[in-house]
């Protein structure tokens, strides 16, 4: 392993990695807010301190160990799940779904954002390899947690949808996957059957879809 790309590698992703699941945790805690549930706000957990967010083995040993020992071919890695009372909400079944969805919608914004400066920073001339390589990481980091989290299996975000868009009784079978889900996602995510049915196409269409957004911006500067 080259320790100098290691390096290298881990100066480029930490900040986009920072601000991805920073934000996509609090927008899941301010939302809940708003919506009734101030679980997150007491605990501290709507705000954008990355060190409120950061689980050691989860956001730091983990993606370390599998990056050593699969020479950066298989990442994973995850965040302190922001507590959600979903009994708490107004309307649990139905606000659920806005709480769920916050967290990719804060992860999709960021890619925008990441894609825009990137544009920025050309359209003026800009050119340093360290920060539009930090900022196509941005866009990538960001579109990976969207598509991940959209999985429609719970405790993933998309799990938590599907459970509030399903009428009650098929909500209850979903819902009864929870306790299980992580191990299922991991092992679908090992066999390589999240990647190749749902990553690569919605990633790709995520991808599009950032494209059009910011084609406005590029046509300005083109």
């Amino acid at each position: 392993m080259d320790l100098a790309h290691l390096i290298q590698t881990v100066a480029i992703y930490a900040l986009p990695v920072l601000f991805a699941i920073t934000a996509h945790e609090a927008a899941h805690g301010i939302v809940a807010r708003h919506f009734g549930d101030s679980t997150a706000f007491m605990m501290g957990r709507t705000t954008l301190n990355p060190v409120k967010h950061i689980d050691p083995v989860g956001t730091i040993l983990m993606p370390l160990i599998l990056y050593f020992a699969t020479s950066g071919a298989f990442l994973f890695g995850y965040a302190k799940p922001v507590p959600v009372r979903f009994d708490r909400l107004r309307n649990p079944k139905r606000d659920m779904i806005w709480v769920a969805l916050a967290g990719p919608g804060a992860n999709l914004l960021q890619a925008v954002l990441w894609g825009a400066l990137m544009i920025l920073l050309q359209g003026s001339g800009v050119n340093e390899y360290f920060f539009l390589k930090m900022c196509e990481g941005g866009v990538l980091v960001n579109i990976v947690m969207f598509a991940f989290n959209l999985f429609p299996l719970p405790p993933l975000d998309g799990g938590r949808i599907l459970v509030g868009l399903l009428p009650y009784r098929q909500a209850l079978m979903v819902s009864r996957i929870e306790p299980y889900g992580f191990f299922i996602v991991m092992a679908l995510v090992i066999t390589g059957v999240i990647s190749s049915l749902w990553m690569q196409p919605t990633m790709a269409l995520t991808l599009s879809l950032v494209k059009l957004m910011l084609k406005p911006l590029v046509m300005l500067f083109s």
